[in-house]
């Protein structure tokens, strides 16, 4: 890998999502060597991958290049490698170009979309975890209404208008509502010879409310938002199975030709960590230092770790704002370790939840409060702005958010590369 050996300690950060690329900015680079290693070279905002797969956003406003946000740093080395196994015995992590040698490791690998183990949905459904997926998904949404100009078979129109949702946490509700501003605002003007009033959007949740994470109050303000957007929804119902056509439940068919899933995630890891140290969702259990079970010098943190709790006894949120508090606080440590100092525990700060319905329409739930509507969506809009990497994905975003909203339209309607489900 041609990584030089210096008098420094080791420290080798597989993943460079919110957790790991939060590590790296507050690693001290005088008393560590870091070695970050990634499949991509880019970081990528996962919060608003749904606005790049509907057509909002495209995707170079929603990453940036790993080496540009590490410009400058002493002593890191980014490598665009998969990571294939970790030795604990030799510490080492083999890669894909090579091995290397570490006296730390942090896995920082996130989560995947977690299928439950149904494979037709696994090979039909379309997840959406980074930003392949968007681009995946906004091909077909737009495949599929010129499929539909062309069939004569009014059913098979229907089916490709029809789409299903399946999961409604923040991010089953706003795709939901991207798609509903798709057909109130811009595919009208697109497709003028199709009745775009036969599309359907559908969300189907095993809950018995929408956005379960969330408090009541916002649960309900969201369901009355999504009705009347004309959005349907379907609780205490969990999908048993789909073809690529029709999806189905204990007791309801949809007839619909995409099926986004957005009901799971879990934890994605190489190999390496042993059975007793992964618990529920396919998590790493962490100390609350993020030390491995049984581990000396390797630690996990973001969505991959288990950290339990008093008041999370099953790990703390899979959220964004925990991989970065995890990261920022595993990086405050070892940079007190590295001066002699004890380690503290990490402790998550609530910072509070929320989510998009589109336009004006938004709930926010904060540690003593809770709101709904415009106030909530601007809240919402600026939170997001301010956490993108840089001043130029900051701008790029809000202009595209400006320009939708007084002209109704969304401008990346393009089909890069067509998009296929495999048969």
């Amino acid at each position: 890998m041609n990584i030089p050996q210096i008098d420094l300690p080791r420290i080798v950060v597989i993943g460079c999502g919110f957790a790991g690329l939060k590590f790296c900015k507050n690693i001290s680079e005088n008393r560590y060597q870091v070695v970050l290693l990634d499949m991509k070279n880019y970081h990528t905002f996962q919060p608003l991958l749904y606005q790049v797969a509907s057509s909002g956003l495209e995707p170079d406003s929603i990453v940036y290049p790993i080496r540009k946000i590490f410009k400058g740093k002493k002593n890191f080395y980014f490598r665009l490698a998969k990571t294939r196994r970790i030795d604990t015995e030799n510490k080492k992590v083999i890669t894909n170009i090579g091995e290397l040698g570490y006296d730390k490791l942090i896995v920082a690998t996130g989560a995947i979309s977690n299928f439950f183990g149904m494979e037709d949905i696994k090979k039909f459904a379309m997840p959406l975890k980074d930003v392949v997926h968007a681009l995946n998904l906004r091909s077909l949404v737009i495949q599929n209404f010129e499929e539909a100009l062309n069939t004569n078979d009014l059913k098979e129109r229907e089916r490709l208008m029809n789409f299903v949702i399946v999961g409604a946490g923040p991010t089953g509700i706003e795709v939901a509502g991207a798609l509903a501003e798709l057909k109130e605002h811009v595919l009208p003007n697109d497709y003028p010879d199709l009745d775009i009033r036969k599309m359907q959007i559908n969300i189907i949740e095993g809950n018995e409310r929408v956005l379960v994470n969330m408090s009541k109050e916002s649960s309900e303000r969201t369901q009355k938002y999504l009705h009347k957007r004309g959005i349907y929804v379907w609780l205490n119902t969990r999908v048993k199975s789909f073809d690529g056509r029709i999806a189905k439940t204990e007791n309801k068919t949809f007839e619909a030709a995409t099926l986004i899933w957005a009901a799971g995630i879990k934890g994605h890891f190489p190999k390496g960590i042993r059975k007793d140290q992964i618990v529920r969702g396919n998590r790493i259990l962490v100390d609350d230092q993020s030390l491995v079970h049984e581990m000396e010098d390797i630690y996990a943190i973001g969505d991959v770790a288990c950290m339990r709790s008093p008041s999370y006894p099953n790990g703390n949120p899979m959220l964004a704002s925990v991989a970065e508090q995890q990261g920022k606080h595993l990086a405050d440590n070892l940079n007190r370790l590295a001066k002699g100092k004890s380690m503290k525990p990490f402790v998550f700060e609530d910072r509070g939840t929320m989510a998009t319905i589109g336009r004006n329409h938004a709930v926010v739930d904060l540690p003593n409060f809770k709101i709904g509507g415009i106030i909530g969506w601007f809240i919402w809009m600026f939170v997001h702005l301010m956490l993108l990497v840089d001043f130029r994905n900051r701008m790029v975003v809000f202009m595209n958010w400006a320009w939708s909203y007084i002209n109704y339209d969304k401008g990346t309607r393009v089909i890069i590369r067509k998009f296929s489900k495999r048969k």
